[in-house]
Order: C-alpha cells, then structure tokens, then sequence
C-alpha cells in the first residue's frame, strides 16, 4: 500500500506542476509544437507498460480496427483539449488554468448521464453542484478580467470530459486497460497533430489560418527551438510530467482501486495554484482561493461517495 501512495504522491506533484511547466516553455515554443513534442514523448514512455499489459492480458487480440477508436480519442485529447488548454495557459496564469482544467471530471459525470446513460449517486450530483458553484465564483461573471483564456481553460475541460468517457467506452469495447488506450491514445494525437503541422506549412492554409487569427496553428514548427538548453524542460513535461505521471497514476489505480487513485485530480486543484505562486510569483485572488475551497468540497464528496461504494461489504451493496 505505501508504494501505492507513493505512485499517487508522485503522480499529484507531476499533474499539479504541468500547467507551471508548460507556461515557463511556452515563451520558447509554439504552443501547438509543444503539444506534439509532450504527447510524443509520452506516448513513448507509456509504451512499455503497454506491451507488457498487452503481453499479460492473454484474451487481447490487437487489430488494425482498434486504431479507429484511437484515432478519436487521440483527436478529442490532444488536438482539441490539449490545444485549447495549451493556448489557455499561454493567455492566462497557470494556477488559474490549473484549477479550471481540473473541473474536468464535472463534465464527464454529465457525458456519461448523456451518452453512456448511466445513473449516478446522489452524492455524485452534490458534488458536480458544488463543483460548478466553485467554477462561478472563480470565473467572477460580474468581473471579467481575461474572458479569453477562462473560456479557453472551460472548453479544454469540457473536452477532455468528453475525451474521458469516450475512451472509457473504447477500452471496455476493445478490452485494453487504461495505460494501453492512453498510450495509443497519445500515438495517434501526436500523428494527427504532426499531420497537421505538415498541412500547416501550406502557404495558401497557412495564410487562411493567419486570416482568421489561428496565427499559432499557422506553419506550425515541430524542431525548432529543440536544443541542449531546452531539452531539460521538455524531458520534465514529456518524461516525467506527461508520461510518468500517467504511468503513476495507472499504476496506483491497479494496486488500489479507481477512487483511492482519483485523489490525484482532488488534490491538484489546491496544490497547483500553490505551486504557481511559488514558482511563477503568480497572485491568487481572494474569489479564486474561496472558489478552489469550494471545488475541493465537492470533489471530497465525491471520493467519499466513491470509497463508501468500493469498500461496501457485498451483502449490504445486495440489500441496496
């Protein structure tokens, strides 16, 4: 159990400190470049565990089909969450991104309610209304500061939500586990955006881009800007950010249960922005530090309700 809770340790600190790693290579980097740099290197340090649960798992067939299913979380993950968190993180504070990102959850306990047609707990439902009341009072409508990069972070959020259940759809349909479907689920994003870094090289797509103000997904690099000086930054978001920090998180989820590991993104909402003012000297206002207080409200619930179901004994789980 203690190497379990170091795995969760380890994969806290790692997710808690990427929007703070992303913001300090932003200034050296295209932020759609850098996407495709961190989610290749990911994927590359993901790929062992995922042979070796391919290998373990005697029932999995591999088939070329499957690919159609990564190439669309690969799409809904990196392309389009992680690009719009990206560019957020550029327009606006890390911890302020951070904090928003991690509403993530919310919205896929709605995608589920929606698409899988499942039904959820009564502490679920508290727990997703108190998350959003923390989203309001961090987003101050009534004072708006920077509406770009807080619509950007939402967005990114919502997506990533709906990236969730439709890879926990695909990993029941096709039977991989979920360091397997991540793992693939990065491949396929970082080919897809590489695609589209080519494409974008295109004078006539990338004079339209620029048109239409996507000046970043126009002529997007993919080397530049790589070299001895910045290659401790990028195998600290690529290695240990993006690829042991999902490999952490996994793990932990094996040797333990789903909402044991899920402390991870309940704790991040409090620990980012801390790191943020740490490192970046970042100011926390005092309706976003009451609106972190109320997402982690919410998110408590929802582990307690998550840890009730998972330890409750069979015969009373059958009485219910």
């Amino acid at each position: 159990m203690k190497k379990a809770y170091l795995l969760i340790a380890f994969a806290t600190l790692m997710f808690s400190s990427m929007e703070i790693a992303l913001k300090m290579a932003g200034a050296s980097f295209n932020p759609i470049q850098l996407n495709l740099i961190r989610f290749f290197i990911g994927a590359l340090v993901l790929l062992p565990f995922a042979i070796k649960s391919i290998r373990r798992n005697t029932d999995l067939t591999p088939r070329l089909a499957d690919f159609a299913i990564f190439a669309l979380t690969g799409f809904m993950c990196v392309i389009i969450s992680m690009s719009l968190f990206q560019i957020a993180i550029v327009v606006d504070e890390a911890s302020t991104v951070a904090v928003l990102f991690s509403s993530n959850p919310v919205f896929a306990l709605i995608f589920v309610v929606l698409i899988l047609r499942e039904r959820i707990a009564r502490a679920e439902i508290i727990s997703t209304v108190v998350s959003i009341i923390g989203l309001i009072v961090i987003a101050n409508p009534a004072h708006l500061t920077n509406p770009l990069g807080l619509t950007l972070a939402l967005l990114s959020a919502l997506t990533f939500g709906l990236y969730s259940v439709i890879s926990r759809f695909g990993s029941v349909k096709l039977n991989y586990d979920g360091i397997t479907m991540t793992c693939f689920t990065f491949f396929a994003g970082s080919l897809e955006l590489l695609i589209i870094a080519w494409v974008s090289k295109i004078t006539v797509v990338g004079s339209f881009l620029r048109s239409v103000g996507l000046t970043d997904f126009a002529n997007i690099p993919i080397l530049r800007g790589i070299n001895l000086a910045h290659l401790p930054i990028l195998l600290f978001i690529g290695v240990l950010v993006t690829g042991g920090g999902f490999a952490a998180y996994f793990m932990a989820m094996e040797i333990t249960n789903v909402s044991t590991a899920s402390l991870v993104f309940f704790i991040k909402p409090g620990l980012a922005p801390i790191l943020a003012t740490l490192i970046l000297h970042e100011k926390i206002v005092p309706t976003t530090i009451i609106g972190i207080v109320i997402i982690l409200i919410g998110s408590t619930l929802t582990f307690i309700s998550n840890y009730r179901r998972t330890h409750l004994p069979i015969r009373q789980k059958t009485a219910d």
